[in-house]
């Protein structure tokens, strides 16, 4: 037991917190916890909603065995174990996890309470589609067995550990033949051009992520590389051992770096020479698991880069009906001049849990530093856009977002409030986030 200063990836707010290392389930000791508890991951949700100032943190990351039946593809795993870990041991017996986020650095118990998306959400939905089983430790100390349809299922999934703590999850992995993706990249002009592709393109593919040049003005404004791909197939792989993985070596960044690094000047010069290193078309390019879907995870504590400051990720989803409100979003950013180098277009298919984030639609992620005159107000007015959309922010990321917003961006918040009361009716699951945006 510890008390330590805890932050999301963003690396503000921060709060401190006592926190236990949980290695089994008798560890989760919730007798004296008088300003309530919450599980902790990895920490890379970028926000407040894995701290608990001045309460109780458990630290599930010790908590991490791992059962895949090699004949069935059938997953069980402990709610601390990494992604990273799973994708060790599953890749080189031919199978995939159906979801995954955009770091492998992600527990089990974390992907559920964010009911994680990725770049084939489009096709295959949220992690919690995929979930078969998984067993919850509640408030009244014991553990219970939620199944998929359920109303307790349905509010933990995406409930950002509010509910109780994720002990276990068993889902249904997806076949591969190689541990290799076959990719399609694809440069456009201008944001039309990269939507009206993504539109009429992306069912044909199982992943589909675009990568925007917020930094681009007037008729470029919006111009980006859409990288789209399947898992290949043995005949695409030479080698005798197609199914070899082998996680790629994180490069170490500095501890520090000026908080001003990441200004107009050097975003827009690494922008343009990332928008012109990629072709404008190619097919069929081989690459590995870890260059496609966790290219940052080259780069070990990237979130560095911001300085002490630090930085926030906004990223909201839009029904299609709403692709205008992304239109003006992109606009407004790159007229700001606002420096950007990460901002990530997507498609949805329709969410699950009552709390989950995607909605049939567009999402929009972008990161941005702390400390640029004006932000405040400016996403404010997004989220204002986004509300009169009928779309809605990531909680998982979020680390600003007002209350009247939130609840006018989730209007299933009561059904999950009044499951939650019942599952919880002391109010002992809580973080900083549930008491920023009045969910407890």
């Amino acid at each position: 037991m510890t008390v330590q200063q805890l932050s999301g990836w963003g690396n503000k707010p921060s709060s401190t917190a006592t926190v236990h290392r949980v290695a089994a389930i008798r560890d989760l000791d919730i007798s004296e916890a008088p300003r309530g508890a919450l599980a902790r991951g990895l920490g890379r949700s970028y926000g407040d909603c894995a701290q608990n100032a001045g309460g109780t943190v458990f630290d599930l990351t010790s908590f991490d065995g791992i059962d895949i039946d090699p004949n069935t593809g059938v997953l069980r795993a402990d709610g601390g174990t990494a992604v990273s870990s799973i994708l060790e041991l599953s890749v080189p017996q031919g199978w995939f996890l159906p979801v995954t986020p955009g770091t492998k650095h992600v527990t089990v118990g974390g992907a559920v309470a964010a009911d994680i998306h990725g770049k084939n959400h489009h096709r295959d939905g949220g992690i919690a589609d995929h979930i078969t089983a998984m067993d919850l430790f509640t408030a009244g100390g014991s553990t219970k067995v939620l199944e998929p349809g359920t109303r307790e299922f349905r509010a933990t999934a995406g409930g950002l550990g509010l509910t109780g703590v994720v002990t276990s999850v068993t889902l249904q992995m997806i076949p591969i033949e190689t541990a290799k993706v076959t990719v399609d990249t694809q440069r456009t002009p201008d944001l039309d051009t990269l939507m009206a592709a993504m539109t009429d393109g992306d069912d044909a593919y199982r992943y589909s992520v675009a990568w925007i040049d917020l930094m681009a003005t007037g008729s470029a404004t919006g111009r980006g590389v859409l990288t789209r791909g399947d898992h290949a197939p043995a005949t695409a792989v030479e080698g005798t051992n197609p199914l070899a993985y082998q996680g790629s070596s994180s490069v170490s960044m500095p501890d520090h770096f000026p908080s001003g690094l990441l200004n107009r000047g050097t975003v827009r010069a690494f922008n343009e020479a990332w928008y012109l290193k990629a072709p404008k078309t190619r097919v069929r390019e081989l690459q590995s698991i870890d260059k496609f879907f966790y290219p940052l995870d080259m780069f070990a504590d990237w979130n560095r880069m911001y300085g002490k400051r630090g930085f926030l990720q906004y990223q909201f989803a839009v029904p299609d009906a709403a692709s205008e409100t992304v239109r003006n979003i992109v606009k407004a950013i790159s007229s700001a001049r606002y420096p950007t180098f990460l901002a990530v277009l997507k498609r949805f298919g329709p969410g699950s849990g009552l709390l989950s984030f995607p909605i049939k639609g567009w999402t929009l992620a972008l990161d941005l530093p702390i400390g640029i005159p004006g932000l405040a107000d400016t996403l404010s007015r997004f989220d204002e856009q986004v509300v009169e959309a009928g779309g809605r922010v990531y909680l998982a990321k979020d680390s600003r977002l007002r209350p009247e917003h939130f609840h006018a961006m989730y209007p299933e918040y009561t059904e999950w409030r009044d499951i939650r009361d019942k599952m919880d009716p002391l109010g002992l699951w809580r973080s900083d986030l549930a008491r920023r945006l009045d969910l407890i």
